[in-house]
């Protein structure tokens, strides 16, 4: 029997992940509206100095967006700073084992793309991973999409953890919670949205429709 890995009420299940498109004042201003709803705003923004990311964690933080819900994505020693709620590790950035010991306090997420990588990570002490992509997404074209037969395999061989990232609509949500997945991570599904507010909702309510198919 497969084994359906308990969601973290730590990690929770709608992590949004900024797209690099927009300003951080844009940015902030969707933040401030869905923040109820969502358990993680990431801030992956390569081209950002030190300074941008610093300032807009700041800007965030004056819109009532807690800090225990922001992510910062490879800068570890930015969150540790600013007392987010941690970092997101990436092929870039150090291992988990190296960022645990210089920032205990931190929670480590790391981005993984085959079951060897997500055994690794958890095997290094990260407290969750972001799998993918999952399903085709615009933003990789000219990769295969690992699709859920993998996305399950790494749910049935990590402890900690999994969530799915790339092509995730409200439409292919409930399949994704019923390999296991403790839940999504979404870009441009909300964030370049119409109306990311209304589909901050329609993922929740997709989550919640898994996590039935799941009873």
């Amino acid at each position: 029997m497969d084994r359906v890995q308990k969601r973290d009420t730590n990690i929770g299940a709608l992590h949004i992940i900024s797209t690099g498109q927009q300003s951080p004042e844009t940015l902030a201003g969707i933040v401030e509206q869905i923040i109820d709803h969502i358990d993680a705003i990431h801030l992956r923004e390569k081209l950002w100095s030190d300074k941008q990311m610093t300032e807009t964690i700041l800007l965030l933080h004056s819109k009532g967006i807690p800090l225990e819900k922001i992510v910062v994505n490879h800068q570890a020693a930015i969150a540790h700073v600013m007392n987010t709620k941690g970092v997101q590790l990436t092929h870039n950035s150090n291992d988990a084992a190296t960022i645990r010991h210089a920032y205990p306090d931190l929670h480590l997420g790391r981005s993984v793309h085959s079951v060897q990588e997500a055994v690794d990570a958890c095997n290094r002490g990260a407290d969750y991973v972001i799998f993918g992509h999952v399903f085709a997404t615009r933003s990789k074209p000219d990769l295969q999409p690992k699709g859920l037969a993998e996305l399950r395999n790494v749910v049935q061989l990590v402890n900690i953890p999994v969530l799915a990232i790339g092509g995730i609509t409200p439409e292919n949500t409930p399949d994704i919670i019923k390999t296991g997945a403790s839940g999504i991570a979404v870009l441009s599904g909300v964030l370049l949205a119409h109306d990311p507010f209304e589909k901050v909702m329609d993922y929740t309510k997709a989550l919640k429709k898994g996590d039935k198919q799941n009873v």
